[in-house]
């Protein structure tokens, strides 16, 4: 049974294993409201979830500890197992789908665990973990949906109302529900007023459904870049805490996400993984009803593999107005390619690459095509840009 009691202790036994992470001010998140970055993607293994793992680890029967653990995850959850298994001096074996990330396979690797690929996908690797718990009686250290595991990660409440007491309101991301269970339970036991919101990715809203429902949906396929929360069903115990403890939960698309992910990186000098960021781009695209309020947001990890990251750049500059490509339908005579670009200049656009083409079905047999790919500031300024060349006579196609 959770208990702020356990939940307190968890504090303790993580005391001197875990990193206090900062709260970091971010007044440009968002100018309506006083906005708080709690920086769990700066904790060792590079998320929160070392917290759970860790405190569930240092429970266990000295005879449990002597058989070992075993556990089932692509991410962050494995690396939390490895590392705390490691400092309790004891056997992990962690079962990974054979496609996961190499960097994250090596990662965990790197903290001593065992590493068993198994072919298909996570909930291949899940059954592997059961039928290794049955065979070898291995503890199965499940990645949220443990009273262990939520009251480690509750200690995160605990120290967000200690660094700002006159909290309003928490934004958390969702996946299986352990990080939000323990963080609302803690917060709302020692202040009921203060707010928990929680955030998942549109493509993943597992836990969403199954409260509109008022029972545990398991979604057919899920599908977005914050690979961290995606998960096709919560689990029994976070339904009941999110369902008792969280005053709403809210979606985002990846390209929110995306644009969440450059804002930590130019604003903050943070890298936050997909679902590390959630929180953000629920705050910064306006979800919830914060105005005015001090708001925290869980940054929750920060392991992101560097080949997904610049594709996520790419896209956050698409949606926050940073980037803009357009198609110019043209004369096809001398000067016009001088026009476009005096306007461009004088408007401030910095192109990045130019693309001309004659030949098209859908033009006149006079005209060509030019498609523009910029830099620009914001979307008022993509807007600008456009009226500046249609006003100058050109026609713009896409």
């Amino acid at each position: 049974m959770l208990t702020l009691d356990k939940i307190y202790h968890a504090s303790y036994v993580l005391k001197n294993v875990i990193r206090q992470t900062d709260m970091i001010h971010a007044p440009k998140i968002c100018s309506d409201a006083n906005i708080y970055l709690k920086t769990e993607n700066l904790q060792i293994t590079g998320s929160f979830k070392v917290r759970g793992a860790y405190y569930k680890i240092s429970q266990l029967k000295d005879e449990e500890k002597a058989k070992g653990v075993v556990a089932c995850s692509a991410g962050n959850h494995a690396q939390g197992v490895a590392l705390a298994a490691q400092k309790n001096g004891i056997k992990a074996t962690i079962c990974l789908p054979d496609g996961a990330p190499i960097s994250k396979v090596e990662a965990t690797r790197s903290y001593g665990a065992e590493i068993c690929l198994v072919p298909g996908v996570y909930d291949d690797a899940y059954q592997k973990a059961l039928s290794l718990r049955d065979e070898k009686g291995y503890t199965l250290i499940h990645p949220f949906d443990d009273e262990y595991v939520i009251a480690g990660q509750g200690s995160i409440g605990l120290e967000i109302i200690d660094q700002l007491p006159d909290l309003d309101a928490v934004v958390v991301p969702v996946g299986g529900g352990g990080l939000i269970s323990g963080v609302a339970f803690a917060l709302k036991s020692l202040n009921p007023n203060i707010k928990v919101y929680g955030v998942q990715a549109s493509g993943a809203p597992s836990m969403v459904q199954s409260l509109e429902h008022d029972e545990i949906v398991c979604l057919d396929k899920v599908a977005t870049i914050a690979d961290g929360i995606k998960v096709k069903e919560p689990g029994v115990n976070t339904f009941e805490y999110c369902r008792q403890y969280v005053d709403q939960i809210v979606t985002v698309t990846d390209d929110e996400v995306s644009s969440a992910i450059l804002a930590l990186i130019e604003q903050h000098k943070l890298i936050a993984e997909g679902a590390g960021a959630v929180a953000v781009a629920a705050v910064m695209f306006d979800k919830l009803p914060i105005k005015g309020k001090n708001v925290v947001c869980l940054v929750s990890g920060g392991n992101i593999d560097v080949t997904i990251l610049s594709r996520v750049i790419k896209r956050g500059l698409l949606k926050s107005g940073r980037s803009d490509t357009m198609t110019i339908q043209l004369e096809d005579k001398p000067g016009q390619l001088k026009g476009v670009s005096a306007i461009l200049a004088d408007m401030g656009g910095n192109v990045i690459s130019i693309h001309h083409e004659r030949a098209s079905e859908d033009s006149d047999i006079t005209d060509c095509l030019l498609r523009i790919v910029m830099e620009t500031r914001n979307r008022e300024h993509i807007q600008q840009i456009r009226k500046a060349l249609t006003d100058g006579g050109f026609k713009i196609v896409g």
